[in-house]
C-alpha cells in the first residue's frame, strides 16, 4: 500500500487570499525602502548619471555592454563612433566592419548584426534614426515600443530611458542587482531578470524620480560588485546582513564545526 507524502496528509494548501497576498507585497515594500535606505549612505545617494547620451546612443551602447566589463564596451562605443561619426553609417555598413570596431566586446559576431539590425527597425518603424520621441511617452508606452524590436529586452529598454537623456523613471536590473535582490528574498529563487524588472518597480514608491530609481539600480548593483559577491559573498561586512535570508545561511554554515 502506497504511503501517503507529507503533503497529502497536510491536504490541499490554503488558496492565497488578496488579502494575504497584499500584506506579502507590503513586507516585501517595507523590505525594499530599508534596503535602499540602509545602502545609500554607503555608496553616496544621489549618484551621478554615468553617461549623457541620446536614447539612440544609449541603446548601442546597452547593447555592446550585455556580459562585457563597462570599460570594455566602452572603448568599443567610441571606436564605433570615431569609425561612423552617424548612427546612419552604421546601419548601413558591412557588419564585418562593425565587428572589427566592436572587436573588444563579448560576442561581436553577434552584436555587430544585433546593433545593424536594431538601427534598421528604428528608423522603419520611426521613420527616421532618432528615439529622442520617447521624451513625450508614458515610461510602460516607452518600454513597450522598445521591446517590440527584437533582441530588446526589459534591462535594454529600461536602461535607454533610465540613462540617456531621457532620464526617465524607469527601473533597470542587471545581474548584480538581481543577485541582491535574489539573496535578500526580494524575488523568489527562480525570478530571472528580465521577469524581475516588475516586480522590484512595483515594490518601489510609484511616484519616484528618475534619480531615486537609478539610485536604486545603481547601489544594488554597487553592492552586488563590492561586498554581495557571486562566490563568496563578503556577508561579514554586509549591513544587509540582518535582512538577508541567504546570508544569515551562510554565516551559520561558516559558524557549524
Amino acid at each position: 500500500m502506497a504511503i501517503a507524502s507529507g503533503h497529502d496528509l497536510a491536504g490541499p494548501r490554503p488558496r492565497q487570499t488578496k488579502r494575504s497576498a497584499d500584506l506579502a507585497d507590503a513586507t516585501l515594500s517595507d523590505k525594499a525602502l530599508e534596503i535602499h535606505r540602509r545602502l545609500c549612505p554607503v555608496y553616496g545617494c544621489p549618484i551621478p548619471y554615468f553617461h549623457s547620451l541620446d536614447p539612440l546612443s544609449e541603446l548601442v551602447s546597452s547593447l555592446l555592454s550585455h556580459r562585457t566589463r563597462n570599460a570594455d564596451s566602452g572603448r568599443a562605443f567610441k571606436a564605433l563612433r570615431a569609425r561612423y561619426p552617424d548612427w546612419a553609417e552604421v546601419a548601413a555598413a558591412p557588419v564585418e566592419e562593425i565587428e572589427a570596431a566592436i572587436s573588444g566586446v563579448t560576442w561581436p559576431e553577434l552584436k555587430a548584426p544585433r546593433i545593424r539590425a536594431i538601427l534598421a527597425e528604428v528608423a522603419e518603424r520611426h521613420g527616421s534614426l532618432s528615439l529622442d520621441f520617447l521624451e513625450d511617452m508614458e515610461v510602460e508606452a516607452a518600454r513597450a515600443w522598445l521591446e517590440a524590436i527584437p533582441g530588446v529586452g526589459p534591462k535594454t529598454s529600461a536602461a535607454v530611458l533610465s540613462f540617456s537623456l531621457l532620464r526617465m523613471p524607469a527601473l533597470p536590473v542587471d545581474s548584480h542587482h538581481h543577485r541582491v535582490a535574489h539573496r535578500t528574498g526580494l524575488i523568489g529563487a527562480k525570478v530571472d531578470v528580465g521577469p524581475s524588472h516588475p516586480i522590484l518597480r512595483a515594490q518601489l514608491p510609484a511616484d519616484w524620480s528618475a534619480q531615486d530609481l537609478y539610485d536604486n539600480h545603481e547601489i544594488l548593483m554597487l553592492h552586488g560588485q563590492a561586498v554581495c559577491h557571486h562566490r563568496n559573498p563578503a556577508c561579514g561586512r554586509c549591513v544587509l546582513l540582518d535582512l538577508c535570508p541567504a546570508g544569515q545561511a551562510q554565516r551559520s554554515s561558516v559558524r557549524e564545526p
